[in-house]
């Protein structure tokens, strides 16, 4: 292991190496900032540049727009509250917040020292044990999939301190909107009403950008004298030492969470992030803080983030198995470049195998060292002034959702969830239950279909395995447990009413 260390560390401290990963960190950050476009729409721009190049040259510039992109999609969904894609969204909870506060500066500060936190120690934990999770993601099939799954969705009762009841029910309306299109396996339409744009479902960043971004606009027209004094202040860079204690057990555990997560082929950074920002909610002593400009929620969604994008290597190099949208796209240019991933990858080109991890290490600290200097630069688009901003937001968002289907009805689509997501936050209405549902929801439904026809459509499949029973077990706790709270508080506030 450490003579292949030794060899990645060779191919990417060559000087051919350095530029390679330091253009993919500048090229990712960029394409990551701007809703719409995200790692993989980068890295099927670079297959044809990559064409005829050395394969682990090749694979350096695209690890390098991978992770890159994971940094740049945090400043659009802080400054904006506009996420380019699922898993920057649970950064907007808490990073947006902070911005509004005139913390914009901080909270670009947090995220990019917890991305570089999340993204090494995934990194040293891809570098010893990627052989052996290898094999832990072969046994994750479709039964620990669709445990995995409703444990996440499940945990939606943490996302409203108000009501329990309305973030089940702003789930259900995910998971409903998630069943649009034809069916994948019966070729039957369902709930497209006769319409034929929605044949193929509603894309994600349709209802992602409408209900955060174009919600948040609505909000700024209507209140823009109140909101405007903030919003225009930068803020300091600068972190206390009672900042750094409170970053330090997220990043270190969600880093760790988030790599776990991402080994699981199909599982991805945006169950990572959701994830990492529900269980530190859960374990925080204030949770009430979450949702409100919290550096616990900021920092635990970017380091699982970053971790998840280093866990989806694995795999990927190890198995030849993709580990998200992304990987996916890199093992279609692998196998282009006549490379092919898996179990001999090792041995046969350990330049590449290597030499890809080796890659990591530099474009942490490539990426860290860009994003510092630069958050003063990335934080003056808030003193862009209010109806200027506003209007770069609703073209940002409608040239955005244009270019991934060149249709008009998902313009109209994009405006309706706008309208949606700002009613949402009248009646208080948490909007990321909805999208984390239907971000899952489509998952779900192809987990149990698969592990119901294995089984010839017996259930006991999902009690037989003891993984798939221990998340299930977890998903029953994580919904029981904060109704019961919920009860408690109430007649905890009812006693004391009585006395008063």
């Amino acid at each position: 292991m450490f003579e292949g260390i030794w060899t990645g560390f060779q191919v990417a401290f060559s000087a051919q190496g350095l530029l390679f990963v330091f253009i993919g960190a500048i090229v990712g950050t960029l394409i990551g900032m701007i809703p719409g476009l995200g790692p993989i729409t980068a890295i099927a721009v670079m297959i044809p540049i990559t064409y005829g190049m050395d394969p682990a040259m090749a694979l350096l510039l695209m690890a390098g727009v991978y992770y890159g992109a994971a940094y740049g999609g945090a400043a659009s969904s802080i400054l904006l509250n506009a996420p380019g894609e699922s898993m920057s969204v649970p950064t907007t909870f808490d990073g947006y917040p902070m911005a509004k506060q005139g913390k914009a500066g901080k909270a670009l500060a947090v995220a990019a020292i917890a991305s570089f936190v999340g993204g090494t120690i995934s990194v040293i934990l891809l570098t010893f044990f990627a052989p052996a999770l290898a094999k832990v993601a072969v046994s994750f099939g479709p039964p620990e999939y669709f445990a995995l799954m409703l444990m996440g969705l499940t945990a939606v009762a943490s996302f409203s301190d108000d009501s329990t009841i309305k973030s089940l029910i702003s789930a259900t309306v995910g998971l409903m909107l998630a069943t649009i299109g034809i069916d994948s396996q019966t070729g039957t339409m369902r709930y497209t009403f006769g319409n034929p744009n929605l044949l193929e479902g509603i894309d994600f960043l349709v209802i992602a950008l409408g209900l955060f971004a174009l919600a948040e606009v609505c909000s700024l027209i209507l209140e823009r004298k109140e909101k405007a004094a903030n919003m225009n202040k930068i803020g300091s860079l600068r972190l206390t030492k009672e900042d750094y204690r409170e970053m330090a057990g997220p990043m270190g555990r969600q880093s760790v969470l988030g790599f776990l997560i991402g080994v699981l082929p199909g599982a991805g950074g945006t169950i990572a992030s959701f994830l990492a920002y529900i269980s530190e909610k859960k374990l925080a002593k204030k949770p009430e803080e979450f949702g409100k400009g919290s550096v616990r929620g900021l920092a635990a969604p970017e380091a699982a983030n970053n971790g998840s994008s280093s866990g989806a290597f694995v795999p990927l190099l190890g198995l030849g198995i993709p580990g998200s949208g992304t990987t996916a796209v890199m093992l279609g240019a692998l196998i282009v470049l006549g490379i092919q991933p898996g179990p001999l990858l090792m041995s046969d080109h350990p330049d590449v195998f290597w030499g890809v991890i080796a890659s990591m290490y530099i474009g942490n600290i490539i990426l860290l060292i860009l994003n510092l200097p630069l958050i003063p630069l990335f934080a003056k688009i808030l003193r862009v002034p209010r109806p200027l901003l506003t209007s770069l937001v609703i073209i940002f968002c409608l040239i955005g959702v244009y270019a991934i289907s060149f249709s008009t009805f998902d313009l109209y689509l994009l405006v309706a969830f706008g309208i949606l997501g700002f009613l949402m936050a009248l009646v208080k209405f948490p909007p990321a239950p909805l999208l984390l549902a239907f971000i899952l929801g489509g998952m779900m439904e192809q987990s149990l279909r698969q592990a119901l026809t294995i089984s010839n459509g017996s259930f006991s499949i999902f009690v037989e395995s003891p993984i798939a029973l221990s998340l299930l077990a977890v998903a029953l706790l994580s919904f029981i447990v904060p109704i019961l709270k919920n009860r408690k508080k109430k007649k905890y506030d009812v006693d004391n009413q009585m006395e008063i």
